[in-house]
């Protein structure tokens, strides 16, 4: 039996645009047997169409006309792996607007324009996909929005920045300095020259308001996302946390709690029995606890040429299995509730605090005494002298982040506390 076949334009040629195209050529066979359709790409958007490329591609498919794959009637499906969100989010709309399905791999697209992309799609009855925008070749948007719908989910924790593991794997496993290592990730092409999306934390911001919204069927924008980086994790940090029996690890935390969702991405002490700690080098890895399902974890690598365009290359499947059978549409937005968000300061949770103090004695008596004030219980003390100062390092039981701000606050401002040098929060016991 012949297969219909699907035609695709594809706009970008870059690292995850080759991705896709090489899949799409060297699995033909098998990807049109398992879609239902034989899928072929038509047409591919670039800026200039005599670069050189890593794929092998001819000639004739490539184009700087935007129009010659959004006014083309035979292209059914819009692949967008431009990034960014000048022109792609132009680009988006108007394919959606005529009615194509969209597969899309851009994070920050999804989760800034996420709202309108769906109204768009909604108004022509067309599909969506963007299974890569979130943890590469990971399968989690679609076990979230299909395999565990039946389920209420409670938490989603991840470690959704495979740049940042990298660091703090590198820093755990050798002492390296944070500037050191981030030297290194960039010549190995992990982070950018300018890393701050990744250090900063606001790339797993991206994807943790993508994949919360998801997870508890309500709109989570990016303002909504507390966020802090790694650039303020040290060597001793890390040695202090593995002395205490945690790995360091950024994290980021969605749950959906009683006064409302929290979600933040921020670096944690994570214990090393906890299924997370093991999770090195640039793998990503996604948590998740369902009240029917209990916890199930999705592991692999969270980027890159082949595991991202993977991603990409299911979405086009299904898009094209839809269109065989002409039941498209069926993608719809899940966020049908509007839920309050918890603010950061109701959050609660155990925090490592590390202090450079005046050595002498009641030193750490009045700091004990300024935690119990503010309703702020300590769990662990280590203290280290070195003459006239003297580290502290405490380990807090449960504390509301409001108390802990308030304690801090009053410590700055006491003569026998040289420094705050550093507060990590506790997660995963």
């Amino acid at each position: 039996m012949s297969l219909k076949v699907i035609q695709v334009g594809l706009l970008g040629l870059g690292t995850v645009g080759c991705g896709v195209y090489r899949i799409m050529m060297d699995n033909a066979d098998i990807i049109g047997q398992r879609a239902g359709a034989a899928i072929r790409v038509k047409r591919v958007l670039v800026r200039d169409t005599a670069k050189h490329r890593a794929v092998d591609i001819p000639e004739g498919l490539l184009t700087t006309d935007v129009g010659a794959i959004l006014n083309d009637p035979e292209i059914s499906i819009v692949v967008e792996v431009l990034g960014g969100i000048t022109p792609a989010y132009d680009y988006a709309l108007a394919a959606l607007a005529r009615g194509k399905s969209l597969v899309t791999a851009n994070k920050d697209l999804v989760a800034l324009h996420g709202r309108e992309l769906f109204e768009a799609a909604a108004k022509t009855g067309s599909d969506l996909f963007f299974e890569g925008s979130v943890a590469g070749g990971i399968p989690i948007i679609k076990p979230l929005k299909d395999s565990l719908a039946a389920n209420r989910i409670r938490q989603v924790i991840g470690i959704i920045n495979g740049t940042t593991n990298y660091m703090l794997t590198r820093m755990s496993r050798e002492g390296l300095p944070f500037a050191e290592v981030l030297e290194q990730a960039q010549a190995m092409g992990y982070a950018e020259a300018d890393p701050s999306a990744d250090v900063e934390g606001f790339d797993a911001a991206r994807k943790l308001a993508i994949l919360a919204s998801i997870a508890f069927n309500t709109r989570v924008a990016l303002n909504d996302v507390y966020v802090e980086g790694i650039t303020r994790i040290t060597a001793e940090d890390i040695a202090y946390a593995s002395e205490l029996n945690y790995t360091v690890k950024l994290l980021g935390i969605a749950r959906e709690t009683a006064a409302g969702v929290e979600v933040r991405v921020h670096p944690a002490l994570l214990p090393k029995n906890h299924p997370l700690a093991a999770v090195s080098d640039v793998y990503n890895a996604i948590f998740v606890s369902g009240d029917a399902v209990g916890d199930v974890m999705f592991y692999g690598r969270g980027a890159g040429e082949l595991p991202t365009a993977s991603a990409v290359v299911a979405d086009i499947m299904d898009a094209a299995r839809d269109l065989a059978r002409n039941v498209t549409g069926m993608t719809g937005c899940t966020c049908f509730e509007e839920k309050p968000l918890k603010p950061m300061g109701a959050t609660c949770t155990r925090y490592y605090i590390r202090l450079c103090v005046a050595d002498r004695p009641g030193v750490l008596a009045g700091i004990a005494q300024v935690f119990g004030d503010n309703a702020v219980s300590l769990a662990t003390v280590i203290q280290k002298s070195s003459g006239k100062a003297a580290e502290l390092v405490l380990v807090t039981h449960m504390v509301l982040e409001k108390n802990l701000q308030d304690a801090l606050n009053i410590l700055k401002g006491l003569p026998i506390v040289f420094e705050i040098s550093n507060v990590i929060r506790v997660e995963g016991e």
